[in-house]
């Protein structure tokens, strides 16, 4: 789809629901994939997924750093929907020379540095999984980050070759998420019970205070307008 196709279609599904979005774009693009990290919103998306048997293959990104609370829910998903997971992993080269040069937290003393590192850990297996597809499907919605709040249903994915990018949930409230994953019974993270709303590396994730924005525990040493990995460039 060219842009006016894609601006044009934005419009069109911006009232439709995740079920309506999800079900056509199964349907407009032949090669299609989602991207899951296992956050209470993927796994909303995953749950429609399967319920409407759609022909949408979920994959993941695997950094090596990864709390043992977001293999268990990769593992219950996988079995309570019957669903292969396709994981990609960094390069090993590329993960070794940044541990050997900078350590192990290098990550935590500039911005710089927390984006090699995601660029290492995250982008360059995105950038292969996303290879020769049409279309990704993402958890991503307007009232996580200010980076997001002007997020569409549908965009051109600039980053990665002009392809389709689809958000279904782009326009759900926090509360409209949990609210399917008590009513459809949805295998989740139990991080999300401990004050982790989002779930991103173990070293760069921690529990939100009372009263703090759901992304604070996301990279906090940073600035909100900073804390975006390069996945999900605006």
């Amino acid at each position: 789809m060219n842009i006016q196709e894609i601006t044009q279609a934005a419009a069109d599904l911006e009232k439709k629901s995740a079920e309506e979005v999800l079900r056509w774009s199964a349907e407009r693009f032949p090669k299609i994939a989602f991207a899951s990290s296992f956050g209470a919103e993927d796994v909303v998306v995953i749950e429609i997924i399967a319920r409407l048997k759609l022909n949408i293959p979920v994959f993941t990104l695997d950094t090596g750093r990864l709390n043992e609370e977001t293999y268990e829910v990769m593992d219950k998903i996988r079995s309570r929907y019957g669903i292969s997971i396709t994981s990609y992993f960094p390069e090993r080269a590329a993960v070794e020379k940044l541990e050997r040069e900078k350590g192990f937290y290098s990550f935590r003393e500039s911005i710089e540095n927390r984006k090699e590192c995601c660029s290492i850990r995250k982008v360059e297996p995105l950038n292969r999984a996303l290879a020769g597809l049409d279309a990704w499907v993402t958890g991503l919605r307007r009232e996580q980050a200010v980076t997001r709040t002007v997020l569409p249903k549908l965009e051109q994915d600039a980053a990665h070759g002009n392809i389709a990018k689809v958000n279904p949930l782009a326009d759900w409230t926090t509360q409209q998420v949990w609210e399917h994953i008590k009513k459809q019974n949805v295998p989740y993270n139990r991080l999300h019970d401990q004050n982790y709303p989002s779930i991103g590396c173990a070293p760069c994730t921690r529990a939100v205070k009372p009263g703090e924005d759901i992304r604070a525990g996301r990279w906090w040493w940073e600035n909100p307008e900073h804390k975006e990995c390069g996945l999900h460039k605006q």
